[in-house]
């Protein structure tokens, strides 16, 4: 059976998600969710989408550094790979994905106002982890 990548933009109120398409190649944005129903609809995305890995994006500072964020990730993970044992979970830095994804909304011509929708910022942030995680698988 063909299975799908799904990659999470991680944020404290929003979460942006991208899946994969059956060939892991093309990376294409979902949705945004409240963070707090994130768990409940990586439920139903994994179930319906048949998911084999998880890419969490790994917000660092410039320097490298994590950032403060990264220990809700760490607990987030640990309720997913107990919910889903054999789901494989990668990590990928995610510098600089925001400031591309603004630039995306730019270049396609998005109005301010559109440019303004954090969640679209947070699925674009999301689109552009996964086409990095599916370049080097």
């Amino acid at each position: 059976m063909k299975t799908k990548v799904i990659a999470l933009d991680f944020g404290i109120k929003r979460t942006g998600i991208a899946i994969s398409d059956e060939m892991k190649m093309i990376a294409s944005g979902l949705r945004t969710v409240e963070t707090r129903n994130l768990m409940q609809e990586l439920k139903k995305i994994i179930e319906e989408e048949s998911v084999d890995t998880l890419v969490v994006g790994q917000p660092k500072h410039i320097d490298g550094k994590p950032m403060q964020l990264e220990k809700n990730i760490l607990f987030f993970i640990e309720d997913v790979q107990a919910l889903f044992p054999s789901l494989i979970i990668k990590r990928i830095d995610e510098r600089f994905t925001s400031k591309m994804a603004f630039q995306t909304m730019i270049d396609s011509g998005l109005k301010k106002k559109q440019r303004q929708n954090k969640g679209l910022v947070d699925e674009i942030s999301a689109t552009i982890i996964l086409q990095n995680y599916l370049q080097y698988i």
